[in-house]
């Protein structure tokens, strides 16, 4: 007597749950957020300005990572320092 292969399940033809998530299919729909410290018109970044600053602190005081604020590397570095030189100066 030949073996009869088991199903998980799945009715034939049919797919399994798996393969009908999105999360496994490429997402057609990405887009790219701009820095907002890098288009026209946007405020220096300075120690001094302590109300943008404030944006990008959280409320115990620490640093916002760039991946939550969509600030570019460059300006991710600046925001840094003078956010560590306005601590230095008890500004904030």
């Amino acid at each position: 007597m030949p073996k009869r292969q088991r199903q998980s399940g799945n009715k034939k033809g049919k797919q399994s749950n798996f393969a009908k998530l999105s999360i496994f299919q490429p997402n057609r729909y990405k887009f790219k957020k701009s820095c907002p410290l890098s288009i026209k018109g946007a405020p220096e970044i300075d120690y001094k300005n302590i109300k943008l600053l404030r944006k990008y602190m959280s409320e115990n005081g620490k640093i916002l990572p760039s991946r939550i604020t969509n600030v570019c590397q460059k300006k991710q570095r600046e925001l840094s320092l003078s956010i560590k030189r306005a601590r230095n100066l008890a500004l904030i």
